[in-house]
């Protein structure tokens, strides 16, 4: 599968997925639609179907315009989104299948960021939209620390090390400057640090990292962690259990200005 990252908006991340050898093309979570017909244009690929994530208009808020543009094509979300994602036409549930464009996808559900939010799974590769940022998870819009936790570590988290993850917003520096405030000592966070650093003064996406990369880094899949839950024991009552650790480290975050 090829993937070509399209930033969109301020920060945001569309991406347009096919088969090598084919005018075949997906796009996953098209914030707007004229960067995505560029690029379908530059490349000369034909879009056969939207993928989306969740349904706030960063993500989704390019439907319409392709849709308008390049007529009925379908649009791939959970089916708990129904009537908040612009054109949707299939209606997903966790452990669903479906192959488009010649690709094949497993949707996960991981609500926590929304009650809707789904990853799509395939060749290698995950799209997280708003639940998994690189060192970093989305804020609790709709869901509960629990189902976050549910949806990281055990869901996502099952995933081997080498998947590569694809998330929604290049948030990537700004996360790892609070992982490193949580766990100071961990020299995985420090050595990946500096590689953004570097990847984003050339003027490139630091996505995709990797699962492998997240249970290191990301302190929200390092819930058990003795430096991560030595971090936040200030804000845990009775409860240390990890979903308890999330839920705190979550809330630091919110307020972290770093």
């Amino acid at each position: 599968m090829l993937v070509k990252v399209i930033p969109c908006l301020r920060d945001n991340y569309a991406y347009l997925l096919h088969a090598p050898g084919s005018r075949e093309a997906l796009i996953v979570d098209p914030s707007e639609s004229e960067p995505v017909l560029r690029e379908l244009a530059a490349e000369q690929l034909d879009l056969v179907g939207i993928l989306c994530t969740h349904h706030h208009l960063d993500h989704v808020g390019g439907n319409e315009g392709l849709l308008a543009r390049l007529g009925s094509i379908p649009v791939y979300a959970h089916t708990s989104d129904r009537g908040r994602i612009p054109g949707q036409t299939q209606f997903l549930a966790d452990g669903d299948t479906f192959t488009a464009a010649g690709l094949t996808f497993d949707v996960f559900y991981i609500p926590g960021h929304t009650l809707g939010a789904v990853a799509y799974v395939g060749q290698g590769s995950v799209f997280t939209g708003d639940t998994l940022f690189a060192a970093g998870c989305g804020r609790l819009f709709e869901g509960t620390p629990e189902m976050m936790y549910q949806s990281l570590n055990v869901r996502l988290g099952a995933l081997p090390d080498e998947t590569l993850v694809y998330c929604g917003h290049e948030y990537t520096a700004a996360n790892l400057k609070f992982a490193a405030h949580v766990e100071p000592a961990n020299a995985a966070v420090q050595d990946k640090a500096r590689r953004v650093a570097e990847i984003r003064a050339k003027g490139l996406p630091s996505v995709p990292s990797t699962i492998g990369e997240e249970r290191a880094t990301n302190p929200f899949m390092r819930c058990s962690a003795p430096d991560v839950v030595a971090h936040v024991k200030g804000r845990l009552g009775t409860d240390r259990s990890p979903q308890a650790v999330l839920a705190a480290i979550r809330s630091e975050k919110d307020d972290f200005r770093g």
